[in-house]
C-alpha cells in the first residue's frame, strides 16, 4: 500500500512482545537459522506473557505502532504455571478495548511459539506485517499533537464538593 503523499510504500512498524522462555527464543532460532521475515518487528523481551501489562500494549499504539504482536508459551506449557491462560483472558478485552478505540482487530494479534518453532514465528511475523501492510498507517495523533490540542482546550472545572 503507497501514500499517495509522499509516493513512498509503507512500512508499518510492528512492535512484538515476546516470551523469554518460549517466543523469544524461537525468534532467535529463527534468526540463527536464517529464516527470512520482514525487519518491520521491533522485538521486547519480557519474562511471561501472561505478566505483560496492558498498558503497554496502548503505549505502544500511542508512540506510533502500526501494530502490535504477543507471543507467548503454549497453553499448559508456561514456565509460570497458568500465565498465559491469563493473557488470553486479558487479551480478549485488550481486543475490545482497542476496537472501541476505533482500532481494527487485525492490529493486535496473539501467538503461541515454543523455544523449538522458529518457522512458525517467522511465518506469524510475515503474516502480521502482511496484515498491517493491507490495513494501512494507523495516523493516530502523536503524543506532542495531543500535548498541543489539550492545551488549546478549555480546562473544564468541576464543582467543589463540601
Amino acid at each position: 500500500m503507497s501514500d499517495p503523499l509522499d509516493g513512498k510504500t509503507f512500512e508499518p512498524v510492528i512492535i512484538g512482545f515476546t516470551c523469554n522462555w518460549c517466543s523469544y527464543r524461537a525468534a532467535d532460532m529463527a534468526g540463527m537459522a536464517r529464516m527470512k521475515y520482514p525487519p518491520n518487528i521491533r522485538l521486547v523481551r519480557v519474562m511471561c506473557s501472561g505478566r505483560l501489562d496492558p498498558t503497554f500494549i496502548f503505549k505502544a499504539f500511542a508512540s506510533g505502532a502500526d501494530g502490535v504482536m504477543v507471543t507467548g508459551c503454549h497453553p499448559g506449557d508456561c514456565h509460570y504455571i497458568e500465565q498465559n491462560y491469563k493473557l488470553m483472558r486479558r487479551f480478549i478485552l485488550m481486543q475490545r478495548t482497542l476496537e472501541q478505540m476505533g482500532i481494527e482487530p487485525g492490529r493486535l494479534k496473539l501467538t503461541w511459539a515454543s523455544a523449538a518453532e522458529g518457522a512458525k514465528f517467522s511465518e506469524e511475523v510475515t503474516n502480521m506485517v502482511e496484515e498491517v501492510r493491507r490495513l494501512g498507517p494507523l495516523n493516530w495523533p502523536s503524543a506532542e499533537t495531543m500535548d498541543e490540542w489539550m492545551a488549546k482546550e478549555p480546562s473544564i472545572e468541576t464543582e467543589e464538593r463540601p
